[in-house]
């Protein structure tokens, strides 16, 4: 029945949208046949490879306004990317896989420069080309992190368009924003592009402590793009950029009082910088190619971390960090025989400070309570606030080798390829707190506390990735296959950063006699995550090309899975924990229709049964429950008409209607907290000029009630409400 739901709402949007209209073709939604001629490891068309994948284009972008990743969340099934928190919290769920915290389970590729930290993951581009969502392992080709599978997102190249493109926008919540771009040539083998970008929002959310907006945003970038072909043989690629938030954030509401209500300060800020060098070298029978990256990230998360009007207790976590990348590809094709191969390495190094203020609320109701109501004596503070200090040196090296064979046997194509993967990481910490209290009554009853504590914790992870597929090419029908797959990936294990507060508050306690020990190795870290896929899935295409459709299978059997957790008490950190087995079954359909030449129709849907198979907290156990924050189901239904103009200025207006849906969402271990499926739809009008374009848009039109993010901290329970309806217009000229 929790099936049947989401399906028949999806049926009947579908039947809504079928309007009897002839005329010219219309803009895709999900553009599933564009070959990737700019992609470097990939060695087909989109639709011909062995994987589900969505592709989204350039006009799809605009209509549905998507400026970042996050935009594709619903559109591709079973992809799922939740807007809470700040644009630090880039938490993504694939299939049942994800977590709120360090390692991601997706990878992004911008121009083919690979993105290291996920916390980077959010931010707007300019004039995106399109953006390809691959769904399952990528693991043999793209290493850590890529075991839910990969985006790709491609921007405009200067060899393609030359000449001038803005855009202005206004919205809702006094959102703007705005963005120029210029392409030209220098000469015929040198293209140049730069773009600067603006957005400014108001905010959605109220703080009712200080009657100001939580959410408010400042976000722009700079963007310089250079491709020079060098030669016939050998092409160079260079993508420079510099970005800057400055956000509010974190507009979580008391599940109690249903109230948004703190009084320490909530923000995040973060400056980027990226370099990305690609030089490719075409041989005969092969191609070779360079990738190497620089990445820069400056950011400071601030938080009232109780969120409530009290003074409990407030997290500050400042870092820098830089990253270099290396990648040398080679491929190439003898025949039937084709292969890809190479070697990649990377090092990253971040510095950063999360110091944890005790407020005099908490001093008393998180430490002195406790240790009055077990003493006969009475303890007073002799400070109103003091800090847990940590700072934290953390680099990270790996170095892999990947390679994959491939052969044509008549409408067979066979792969096979394996990944060696040695990633080493180290965390030197430096922990410390000042302060004192006082016993009342006794001589001498003031007791100094000095903790000063450092060390270091390393290590070492080695992975073979292996992968298989089988993909029989349907020779009546074009563009149509159908294909089975074995790949195995993996999450890059790690430190819990946040944890050493709590291990100070316990060592802390325990100065007063009353603690709970822990053992510094076996709570700061975490195990990688690593899991087998098995799917079977299907390309279809039908000879006239109106009709596209995807279907895939699978079933992943997972190993210490990677969850975030709040531990039990009055605690003050999240803890990245390792389940024992997990498992995770579904389906996904993607149909693109196109009945006449003016209108456009596409519905997806995505399935995930994700559920623990062994997980013992220590406390209860939890197997056979769902996976929490992983949604049960997806959905996106589109229809797209066109109407041209033979004279005059209007030279035509295209009408779109939308919806995408999720749930249920569990928000627990223990399943006792969900999100019902809801659904939001959305519609553009956009109408087309000479040398501009005005496009009038909503999105939840519905004004739909739901919750994007559940939790509880020291016993409270809190959420954050998905954004309410919202309208606006978009201004764009190309000329």
């Amino acid at each position: 029945m929790k099936l049947l739901k989401p399906l028949s709402s999806l049926s009947i949007i579908i039947m809504c949208c079928l309007p009897a209209i002839s005329g010219e073709p219309a803009d895709t939604t999900l553009t599933l046949r564009e070959v990737s001629v700019t992609a470097i490891k990939q060695t087909l068309d989109i639709a011909s490879l062995p994987v589900a994948s969505t592709v989204v284009g350039n006009g799809e972008l605009e209509k549905l306004n998507i400026v970042t990743m996050k935009g594709v969340s619903e559109v591709a099934p079973n992809f799922y990317i939740p807007d809470y928190g700040s644009r630090m919290t880039s938490s993504i769920y694939v299939r049942g896989l994800g977590a709120r915290i360090d390692q991601p389970v997706i990878g992004l590729n911008v121009d083919n420069v690979p993105y290291l930290n996920k916390d980077n993951y959010d931010f707007d581009l300019v004039d995106i080309e399109r953006i390809e969502m691959l769904r399952g392992p990528q693991s043999t080709l793209y290493g850590r992190n890529t075991m839910g599978g990969l985006v790709n997102i491609y921007t405009l190249s200067p060899m393609k368009f030359q000449g001038l493109r803005a855009t202005a926008e206004y919205g809702t919540a006094n959102s703007i924003r705005a963005s120029l771009s210029y392409y030209h040539k220098p000469t015929a083998r040198l293209g140049m592009s730069y773009s600067a970008y603006f957005t400014h929002t108001d905010g959605y959310f109220n703080n009712l402590y200080n009657g100001e907006k939580c959410d408010k945003e400042n976000q722009g970038s700079l963007r310089w793009k250079t491709v020079w072909r060098i030669s016939d043989r050998l092409t160079m690629e260079n993508v420079a950029s510099l970005q800057i938030s400055r956000q509010g954030g974190y507009p979580y509401e008391s599940l109690e009082s249903g109230n948004i209500a703190y009084n320490d300060t909530c923000f995040y800020r973060r400056t980027g910088v990226n370099d990305g060098l690609t030089l490719r070298w075409r041989l005969d029978n092969a191609v070779m190619s360079s990738i190497t990256s620089f990445q820069y990230i400056d950011d400071n998360m601030t938080l009232d971390q109780d969120f409530l009007p009290e003074s409990y207790f407030t997290l500050t976590q400042a870092r820098r960090e830089w990253a270099l990348t290396q990648d040398f590809v080679g491929k190439g094709n003898i025949g039937n025989y084709n292969w890809l191969g190479g070697i990649f390495g990377f090092f990253k190094r971040t510095n950063m400070n999360a110091p944890v203020t005790f407020k005099p609320t908490g001093i008393e109701e998180l430490i002195l309570k406790h240790v009055n109501e077990h003493s006969s004596s009475v303890t007073v503070w002799d400070e109103d606030s003091f800090v847990l200090g940590s700072n934290f040196l953390n680099p990270v090296w790996g170095v892999a080798l990947y390679h994959q064979s491939g052969y044509r046997a008549g409408a067979w194509d066979f792969t096979l390829g394996l990944r060696l993967d040695v990633e080493h990481t180290s965390l030197r910490y430096h922990s410390r707190c000042n302060t004192s209290f006082t016993i009342l009554g006794i001589d001498d009853g003031q007791i100094p506390v000095n903790i000063n504590d450092g060390g270091k914790l390393q290590k070492t992870f080695v992975e073979l990735l292996p992968k298989f597929t089988a993909t029989y090419n349907i020779g009546s029908l074009p563009e149509s296959n159908i294909y089975l797959s074995v790949a195995r990936g993996y999450k890059a294990g790690g430190f819990n950063t946040q944890m050493f507060s709590d291990v100070l508050q316990q060592r802390l306690m325990k100065i007063m006699g009353l603690a709970m020990s822990y053992d510094v190795d076996k709570v700061i870290s975490y195990k990688p995550e690593s899991s087998w896929n098995y799917e079977i899935g299907a390309h279809l295409s039908d000879r006239s090309g109106r009709l596209t459709a995807q279907a895939a299978l699978f079933y992943i059997d997972c190993r210490d899975q990677q969850l975030t957790m709040f531990p039990d008490g009055t605690t003050t950190g999240r803890i990245m924990t390792n389940a024992g087995k997990t498992r995770s079954f579904g389906a996904e359909l993607t149909i693109r229709y196109r009945p006449v030449d003016r209108l456009g129709l596409t519905a997806s849907y995505g399935y995930t049964d994700a559920r623990f198979r062994e997980f013992f907290n220590g406390i209860s156990d939890y197997s056979g429950k769902y996976v929490p924050y992983a949604p049960h189901n997806t959905m996106f239904v589109g229809a797209t008409y066109r109407q041209p103009f033979s004279s005059g200025l209007l030279k035509g207006i295209t009408v779109d209607v939308n919806c995408r849906g999720v749930g249920e969402i569990m928000w627990d271990e223990a399943n006792s907290v969900k999100q019902p499926f809801y659904m939001l739809p959305g519609a553009s009008v956009k109408f087309d000029f000479n040398k501009i374009s005005l496009t009038f848009w909503g999105e939840n039109l519905s004004d739909t009630k739901y919750n994007t993010f559940y939790f509880v901290s020291i016993g409270n329970a809190f959420l954050q409400r998905g954004k309410p309806l919202r309208i606006g217009a978009t201004f764009r000229l190309q000329i």
